[in-house]
């Protein structure tokens, strides 16, 4: 049966000569795989683009439950990238909490808020000038919310903190809007998102080793 669903570009492998296997977060389905065959291709002419990290998808897709691999029938870019794309410190942050997001998104079922959360986000992330070098830290303090394990400044990552100031600081983070987002020295910043992963890791059994950590941390000197 034919579906119309929003999604968001999570990860993808290649597979054979010319296809890719991709995880995409749909608003309907939640997290699903599909195969698209044939974008790896030399007449593909650029799609390959509309499966970056977090890229904003409007698919017609082929959905059956029980089925580990969905296909897709059609798909297009439904919010095109402006700055995410060609800003070194945007596409650090997007590689980073697309790892995160593949780490920790299971769900199967239709999971709305959690899905407008995300795509709301990443728009901002988009469209911000100035402020966006807390966007990571941001971004997981509320995204504890939708995920069953909201973050309060009195809970257990009292223990994670090694700083005074360090909850505070937290706190406003995770209240602020993105557009108001504190000033924060990298020193700081860093710290803190060492323990918002420590925080994460309490809860998520799976979250390992985050590869693209280092990437971030180089792109956000």
């Amino acid at each position: 049966m034919l579906h119309k669903v929003q999604g968001i570009v999570i990860k993808y492998v290649k597979y054979k000569e010319t296809s890719i296997i991709v995880n995409i977060f749909t608003d309907k389905f939640g997290l699903q795989t599909f195969i698209v065959n044939g974008v790896r291709s030399a007449k593909a002419k650029g799609k390959m683009a509309l499966f970056q990290p977090l890229t904003n998808l409007e698919l017609v897709i082929y959905h059956k439950d029980n089925t580990d691999i969905q296909r897709i029938s059609e798909y297009k870019c439904s919010h095109p990238f402006q700055s995410i794309p060609i800003n070194i410190k945007k596409s650090g942050i997007a590689l980073f909490l697309t790892e995160i997001l593949h780490k920790i998104i299971k769900e199967k079922h239709e999971t709305e808020d959690l899905f407008s959360f995300i795509h709301h986000s990443i728009l901002v992330l988009d469209h911000l000038t100035t402020t966006f070098e807390n966007f990571h830290l941001q971004f997981l303090l509320k995204l504890s919310n939708y995920l069953g394990v909201g973050f309060s400044p009195t809970d257990e990552i009292k223990f994670l903190v090694k700083e005074e100031n360090d909850n505070a600081l937290l706190e406003r983070l995770h209240n602020e809007a993105y557009e108001k987002s504190p000033q924060i020295d990298n020193r700081t910043r860093i710290r803190l998102l060492h323990a918002i992963l420590d925080y994460y890791r309490v809860h998520f059994n799976n979250m390992g080793e985050i590869k693209s950590l280092a990437v971030l941390s180089e792109v956000m000197h």
